[in-house]
């Protein structure tokens, strides 16, 4: 065992400690609780967008993107366009590791690896600060519902000319929406690639948190998850490539990073 195996196997180990410990699970519960309020997850930006994410899931993001390599992520709800961007600057940093590898030229301007952005309402200063950002000429945006029929169609039809797909759901979080962007989007995943359901964490907090949105506890992301997935199961839905739709929750990262939006909502496809 080299080095680096031996500091990923230490790692491995504090990792599975941190997920044994019912102190930790409840500290960070009541700290998730008491920053709720204070919208905690505004405070931060990627490459100069705000992003309207708990830091932690940044980093998880990051670490399934670089491990997957997908050639597009698709994500539903754009906000400020923070997630976009992080999305695309993996993406860059994948075409950069593969044309040094294979010693290759790279056309900043014409990229092969793509994100495509997803939401009913694209605010205009929005939209021109993602189109003015570097990092655009990887981004496609769609303005309209993401489970409308029309616009599930393009995002279908844009997909089928990738290879390996990722899948952000982080749009409205009450159950019916997640359940039905599920339907449309999940099978869009690639074998050994994930689809992430944000907010799951809706399940875990007090009603109180939500009293002026159309969801809460038992009517959220986490509630459609465990549908879809008890639905997958059932009824032996197929992805888009024609092979079974497998899914397995990666616990390993709830575990890891402990202060989450996605508790349960990392769905790997095996």
């Amino acid at each position: 065992m080299n080095e680096l195996e031996k500091f990923n196997s230490e790692v491995s180990k504090n990792i599975e400690s941190l997920g044994r410990s019912e102190k930790i699970k409840q500290i960070t519960s009541e700290w998730v609780a008491a920053t709720i309020p204070l919208k905690y997850t505004y405070n931060f930006q990627w490459l100069g967008r705000p992003i309207i994410q708990y830091p932690q899931d940044i980093v998880a993001l990051q670490e399934v993107m670089w491990r997957v390599k997908p050639d597009l992520i698709i994500e539903t709800g754009i906000a400020h366009g923070g997630s976009l961007i992080l999305s695309a600057s993996i993406l860059a940093m994948l075409d950069y590791q593969e044309a040094a590898q294979n010693k290759a030229t790279l056309d900043p301007h014409n990229p092969s690896r793509r994100v495509l952005g997803i939401d009913i309402d694209i605010r205009p200063h929005n939209r021109y600060e993602i189109e003015a950002h570097p990092l655009s000429p990887r981004i496609d945006m769609l303005q309209g519902s993401s489970i409308e029929g029309s616009i599930v169609d393009e995002v279908k039809k844009v997909a089928s000319q990738f290879d390996r797909v990722m899948v952000v759901l982080d749009s409205n979080h009450t159950h019916d929406h997640v359940l039905k962007e599920l339907e449309a989007y999940a099978p869009l995943t690639s074998v050994g690639s994930y689809c992430v359901v944000m907010d799951t964490a809706i399940e875990d907090v007090s009603a109180e948190h939500f009293i002026d949105r159309p969801w809460g506890p038992g009517d959220n992301p986490k509630t459609a998850v465990w549908e879809y997935l008890e639905k997958c199961s059932r009824e032996g839905i197929k992805g888009s490539d024609g092979n079974a739709l497998n899914f397995k929750i990666d616990k390993k990262i709830d575990k890891k990073t402990l202060i989450s939006v996605a508790p349960g909502g990392f769905l790997a496809r095996i």
